[in-house]
């Protein structure tokens, strides 16, 4: 059974979040841990000075927002009863360090965000600091959410050769086995004359995982067809290494990858090293 930490901004509860737990506890079973943090201490929550600086404690809460993370609380625990589904509940975050929380990924398997800033301008220098803190400060992978999607039937792998992205592809495999039989393409961007980086063996282990694989090669002058190609797969689910690696730096100039999140809002997975 795999641990999922499921963090809320505890003032706004995240649809999108919880509906991907609950359909993935659907078909395999999953126990999730609900974590509620006040929003000014979600929005630095991984922010590597608050981290390093010293022991820093989460500022009092006022009493309305205190409520509404009761609320959400009382809600999470409620929808988690009515799914069948395993669930434990932190309420004690706001007495613990900030690194706690980033310290407890260590001991998960996968951390859910429900973000529609991630979707707005995904990991662009402008987008909040937490958010590209958190993917990779984080200790296990990071799905990111968008509120509303259907539940993934097409796997795309980002692939570029590096240790990363191979490790992304690796814990993805690990971590959904009910999605191993999705339609899956694995990607990767071609610069000039230059081959697929062990292309064999990435070939041996993404046909051994993903049954319904294809490699789908990209030229360099290709990329604005992505966005053609990947209308046309239905429910389609991203899997990536640490962003700012080179595939998804190759993709994302010109805002090309990001034009791609925000018009498709596609879950994000991401898991590096």
């Amino acid at each position: 059974m795999k641990k999922i930490l499921l963090v809320f901004d505890g003032v706004r509860f995240s649809e999108g979040a919880f509906e991907f737990a609950r359909q993935l506890n659907e078909r395999q079973r999953i126990l999730v841990t609900g974590v509620f943090l006040p929003q000014a201490t979600y929005a630095n929550l991984w922010s590597y000075s608050a981290a390093t600086s010293g022991p820093l404690s989460i500022p009092l809460v006022e009493e309305t927002t205190a409520i509404d993370i009761k609320k959400n609380i009382a809600r999470f625990e409620s929808l988690c009863r009515q799914s069948n589904m395993d669930f434990s509940t932190h309420k004690d975050y706001f007495n613990l360090a900030l690194p706690e929380l980033k310290n407890e990924t260590g001991f998960a398997d996968l951390v859910i965000l429900g973000s529609e800033t991630f979707y707005r301008r995904p990991v662009e220098e402008d987008s909040d600091a937490y958010l590209k803190d958190a993917l990779h400060e984080a200790k296990c992978p990071v799905l990111v959410i968008p509120e509303k999607f259907d539940f993934p039937t097409t796997n795309i792998l980002a692939y570029d050769g590096s240790d990363s992205s191979v490790f992304a592809i690796k814990q993805f495999a690990y971590l959904f086995s009910s999605l191993l039989y999705n339609e899956t393409f694995l990607v990767t961007v071609k610069e000039d004359t230059q081959p697929v980086p062990n292309k064999q063996y990435i070939e041996e282990l993404a046909s051994g995982h993903f049954p319904r694989f294809t490699l789908l090669q990209l030229d360099a002058g290709q990329k604005k067809h992505f966005a053609t190609w990947i209308n046309g797969k239905k429910n389609p689910i991203l899997v990536t290494g640490a962003f700012g690696r080179s595939f998804v730096s190759q993709l994302f100039k010109k805002s090309f990858m990001s034009d791609i999140i925000q018009e498709h809002k596609l879950p994000v997975f991401i898991a590096h090293l």
